[in-house]
């Protein structure tokens, strides 16, 4: 027989047993939540207090608003919450003025400029920079790249404006160069940007038409040239001159060494002289003869001597022509012969001989000669 209260008592007990069952799953639930709570928050700290620096970054760690920066590579530990980590990058960078990298066209308003003589010039510059100072350049200034781009424009328009315009597109560049770094490290430095310029070059320098770009092209063709020979005539010099300077030496040791002969001989001469003198005043007339005989000496050896025959003609050996057959005979002409010349003259030198039968001898004492 079927009871309504035994039913009853049954659900009621189910009911007991399924609200038990999910209090317990509920609990255990609530436990497996607080766990993984708990690890996740365990994990969440543990990965926010360490923090890795490459070999090319540094850091700046935030303690509750003040900064400092951390340069040392490696893991360093920080506290969650309290402390934060900014990275930056200290390779070098770099940006283009007056270009543009991806499609390498001109920019006209960043690359245009005019010179001190007043022509326009397109001058393309690349600029390098690294971060030197994160803590500047995160806290310091906003953009501190743009505040960069706009100090190089500024310095770069000064420097070419003082320069003519030969010295930019030619032999200008690399002083142009150092004076634009120079000027932008000083700004630089004003600013506090925590950036260092490495480098800045001038990748490209030339007019901004082609008509003016090949009228320069016309002015250094004619300066190679000039160059060219000015090259060329120092070669030629530098061939020349030792050879130049070798005779001039030659010359200069020649001019010395007779100056020191003649000086000699001069030195020579005027002590013999005054030897001379000396016993000239010790004994005048015994010097006179000494001085004679040792003239004649030197002088008769080379004479030829003819005694005179007395008939008025003075014959010294060798004789100048005197007469005209002996200058027809020597001008090569046959002279001519004369009878009675050649009949008369055994009968003169014979009355001759006869009247001074001394005539050939010769006379120690009063010699008459005549020396050519």
């Amino acid at each position: 027989m079927w009871n309504p209260n035994m039913n009853n008592n049954i659900f009621n007990e189910s009911k007991k047993n399924f609200q038990k069952n999910v209090k317990k799953t509920a609990k255990g639930v609530k436990k497996v939540v607080i766990i993984v709570a708990a690890g996740v928050a365990a994990v969440f700290i543990v990965s926010g207090s360490f923090y890795q620096i490459q070999e090319q970054e540094q850091a700046v760690l935030t303690t509750l608003g003040k900064p400092k920066a951390v340069t040392e590579t490696g893991l360093h530990f920080k506290i969650p919450g309290i402390q934060q980590v900014k990275k930056v990058n200290t390779t070098i960078q770099g940006f283009p003025i007056g270009y543009t990298i991806e499609n390498n066209q001109t920019v006209d308003t960043e690359g245009i400029m005019i010179t001190s003589d007043y022509n326009f010039i397109n001058v393309d510059f690349f600029v390098e920079y690294r971060i030197a100072e994160p803590v500047q350049y995160l806290y310091a200034s906003q953009r501190p790249e743009d505040i960069l781009k706009s100090i190089s424009q500024s310095c770069i328009r000064t420097v070419i404006g003082s320069y003519k315009v030969d010295d930019v597109l030619t032999t200008g560049k690399s002083e142009i160069q150092a004076k634009i770094k120079e000027m932008i490290i000083t700004k630089i430095e004003e600013q506090n940007l925590g950036l260092q310029l490495v480098n800045i070059t001038i990748q490209d320098s030339a007019p901004p038409t082609q008509e003016v770009m090949q009228a320069f092209k016309a002015v250094e063709t004619a300066k190679q040239g000039k160059e060219t020979a000015i090259n060329n005539a120092n070669k030629y010099r530098n061939e020349k001159t030792p050879e130049a300077d070798a005779k001039v030496d030659q010359i200069i040791k020649d001019a010395q060494a007779q100056k020191q002969t003649r000086i000699n001989e001069a030195t020579a001469q005027t002590s013999r002289f005054k030897a001379m003198y000396e016993e000239y005043q010790k004994n005048p007339v015994v010097t006179k003869q000494r001085m004679f005989y040792e003239t004649m000496e030197s002088v008769l050896p080379g004479l030829k001597i003819v005694i005179d025959s007395g008939n008025g003609v003075q014959k010294v050996l060798p004789l100048a022509p005197f007469s005209e057959n002996d200058t027809s005979a020597d001008n090569g002409q046959k002279p001519e012969k004369d009878d009675t010349q050649e009949t008369d003259a055994p009968k003169e030198n014979k009355t001759n001989n006869a009247e001074n039968p001394t005539a050939e001898t010769t006379n120690p004492e009063t010699p008459q000669t005549d020396a050519q």
